[in-house]
């Protein structure tokens, strides 16, 4: 996290590894420790889920010891897992499988977990990517505070939803939304007969005892 502007920094990031069922515990304990260095751990069991079929996929279908690669990072508000593997001729295929098959349940229960999902073709390589839905509403923003993500909810409607920059542009651009809304709040209070003084007083005694029992 940014300490200087409440800005959360989600670097992307990718870890090669053999496509082997040993890996798999492995992998899945370093996508929950990055998920919680960025605060997003209640996307934790998803996201174990759906690294642990990606790999599935590729032993079964490329085979085991294929070299891979895990790729993470954030589309958008969507936490984005990727698995690139050197076969571009073995693509998945969501199959519907019976409650009897032992096989054909990989890439439905991606389906299921997944916001959405799908495949990029390289000229030596394949990426099967799944994005998971957060509760983010800017890429930098905050999970678990009611309050941010409330503000952040009415600033980016304010200044015009999806037109924001991301990362600590975002931030300063969110920023000076807050002033502005303020100022028109500010303006509203005095036309309808309002104390704006009075107001301000109220607002940081409420601000004051909210901070202070959060600590």
């Amino acid at each position: 996290m940014d300490g200087n502007n409440g800005c959360m920094t989600r670097k992307p990031w990718e870890l090669p590894f053999l496509a082997e069922p040993a890996e798999v515990a492995g992998l899945r304990r370093v996508m929950r420790l990055h998920l919680r260095l960025w605060g997003l751990s209640d996307m934790a069991d998803a996201a174990e889920t759906c690294v642990s079929e990606l790999v599935a996929n590729v032993i079964r279908h490329v085979g085991e010891g294929t070299p891979s690669t895990l790729e993470v990072g954030m589309n958008g508000t969507h936490l984005r897992i990727a698995l690139r593997d050197p076969d571009t001729r073995a693509l998945p295929t969501l199959v519907h499988a019976g409650s009897d098959d032992e096989s054909g349940r990989g890439m439905a229960l991606l389906d299921a977990v997944s916001d959405r999902w799908g495949v990029i073709l390289g000229a030596e390589s394949k990426l099967v990517w799944c994005d998971l839905a957060t509760s983010l509403v800017t890429p930098g923003g905050h999970v678990g505070d009611r309050r941010v993500a409330k503000g952040e909810a009415c600033l980016t409607l304010y200044a015009g939803a999806g037109g924001e920059p991301a990362g600590r542009a975002g931030v300063a651009f969110l920023e000076e939304a807050a002033i502005d809304l303020i100022t028109d709040l500010l303006h509203w209070l005095r036309v309808h007969g309002r104390d704006v003084d009075e107001a301000f007083d109220r607002v940081q005694a409420r601000f004051e005892a909210e901070s202070g029992a959060a600590r």
